[in-house]
């Protein structure tokens, strides 16, 4: 959920790294309807899940306990790269606090710098399956469509902290796996692309990949071959690193 977290250090600067205001507005909406998208699509329950989108030099993020599918620009707290609000000459943050799981988004930017945007949700299959020991040390997700593969290759499953723990960032920077998406132990998934409507686009399709996982839990899987799954990562450009699993 998104309740207030800790106290966070401020960042106190000029306008430098603030995009021109017609691309503020663009990155605002953005995130408005990505917000919404998600909550159409049954990601989002109550007021859950948080997304930040890189602005110029700046992180735009929704606010602590706002609704994704009624979001609007006073919703977004306005952060530094590192995650600290932005103050105004005359000390107050640009904007509200900002959800408490900003370490999860700033570490999850910076171990893929080419993407913009980050989605975290506790939709119900991501955290079902986030409930379940992984199918691989390397992806909780086995091969069993195309699409997943596709769209995020291999999705680990990450060790439990509290939510809003500092601790958070470090799952992400620890994991010696690369990966676009990730579940988080008992609470849900994360997402990062180089758009925020493609970071929406993913998060939808983990949440069906978790689905199909679950469904197909205790069968006789046909698992897609390793051969194929290292032509299917190779062509899209996603992560899979452990083919050897597969045998």
């Amino acid at each position: 959920m998104s309740d207030a977290g800790p106290t966070r250090d401020v960042d106190r600067r000029d306008d430098a790294d603030r995009p021109a205001d017609a691309d503020r507005r663009a990155d605002i909406d953005r995130l408005v309807a990505a917000g919404r998208a998600l909550v159409d699509a049954g990601l989002s329950p109550g007021s859950s899940g948080n997304l930040s989108l890189r602005s110029g030099g700046q992180l735009l993020m929704t606010g602590t306990g706002t609704s994704l599918g009624s979001l609007g620009g006073d919703d977004l707290a306005v952060l530094g790269a590192d995650g600290r609000p932005i103050v105004d000459a005359e000390g107050q943050p640009l904007g509200p606090r900002p959800s408490k799981e900003v370490a999860l988004h700033v570490a999850l930017l910076a171990k893929n710098p080419a993407h913009r945007a980050v989605v975290h949700v506790h939709s119900p299959y991501a955290v079902a399956l986030s409930c379940l020991e992984p199918w691989a040390d390397h992806s909780a997700v086995p091969p069993l469509t195309p699409y997943s593969l596709m769209r995020l290759g291999q999705v680990p499953l990450l060790g439990f902290v509290a939510p809003g723990d500092p601790a958070m960032g470090d799952l992400i920077t620890d994991s010696p796996h690369p990966f676009r998406a990730a579940l988080l132990s008992n609470h849900g998934a994360v997402v990062g692309a180089e758009s925020i409507e493609a970071a929406v686009s993913s998060a939808v399709e983990l949440e069906e990949a978790c689905r199909v996982t679950l469904l197909t839990q205790g069968g006789a899987r046909r698992l897609i071959a390793p051969e194929q799954v290292r032509a299917i990562t190779a062509s899209w450009g996603t992560p899979w690193t452990d083919a050897a699993a597969l045998s």
